[in-house]
């Protein structure tokens, strides 16, 4: 593949940065992603965008689950977003453009693209390749999303481009295969899904290949077996390690 993607291996993936499972420190905040640079991890991170087409780090699509409120993020503008508590902590919905400047090149940086549909989807690769445009530092793009993909691809991305993927069924590796003919640079597969024969391929090709989600230290040594780095969480992988050495 065209993309070093060494750094990509080299360290593992805080999920949705270092949290602590939404007790103290919650996911996709400042406080997730400075607890993650301060440990030295990579980062992985989720976007959605504002009604007005600004890049919010956010995962789910809908406010309830960690703002308590109901409604879609899309329907709001991100200044709105800003001002919403995540889990009633101190932590607000952060921009893409101040996470970045949080962590300044220090750790790597996977930032996952959450997308609808092509039509609603319609200016946000735009958006969040204008944010990233002056950010020095290890940085890497993924997605589920077949179109997002494409319009990465169509827009010459300067930075690695990876599919976010699952499954085990031929129809699913076959959508899976459509995808990497896009030209893409790594994969991010569910570790309870390997080993198969697209990622074993995949592999076999030079492909970077990293897991989510790593919860223990079974799916840890799964990963290693099958794969070349995990995104995890809920545990500290230098204890872990240490431990079990």
């Amino acid at each position: 593949m065209s993309a070093d993607l060494t750094w990509l291996k080299e360290t593992p993936v805080a999920h949705r940065g270092y949290h602590d499972m939404n007790k103290a420190v919650w996911e996709n905040t400042l406080s997730a992603f400075s607890r993650a640079v301060e440990a030295g991890f990579a980062i992985e991170c989720d976007i959605q965008l504002s009604a007005d087409s600004v890049p919010m780090v956010f995962h789910d699509h809908d406010l309830q689950r960690l703002c308590g409120i109901a409604g879609e993020v899309r329907e709001r503008m991100a200044n709105e977003l800003q001002a919403l508590s995540v889990g009633g902590t101190n932590d607000r919905i952060p921009t893409l453009k101040q996470m970045l400047a949080l962590v300044k090149g220090q750790v790597p940086i996977v930032i996952e693209l959450k997308g609808i549909d092509a039509e609603q989807d319609d200016g946000f690769i735009e958006s969040v390749l204008e944010v990233l445009e002056a950010y020095e530092g290890p940085l890497a793009l993924m997605s589920f999303d077949y179109h997002l993909l494409r319009a990465l691809k169509a827009a010459h991305c300067p930075y690695p481009v990876g599919l976010t993927a699952m499954g085990t069924k031929p129809e699913e590796f076959f959508a899976h295969d459509e995808a990497m003919q896009l030209g893409l640079d790594f994969i991010s597969y569910h570790y309870a899904d390997l080993p198969n024969s697209f990622v074993s391929g995949q592999r076999a090709r030079g492909v970077t290949v990293i897991t989510w989600t790593v919860r223990d230290e079974n799916a840890r040594a799964h990963t290693y077996t099958h794969a070349d780095q995990m995104t995890f969480e809920g545990f500290d992988p230098r204890e872990s390690k240490a431990s079990a050495a």
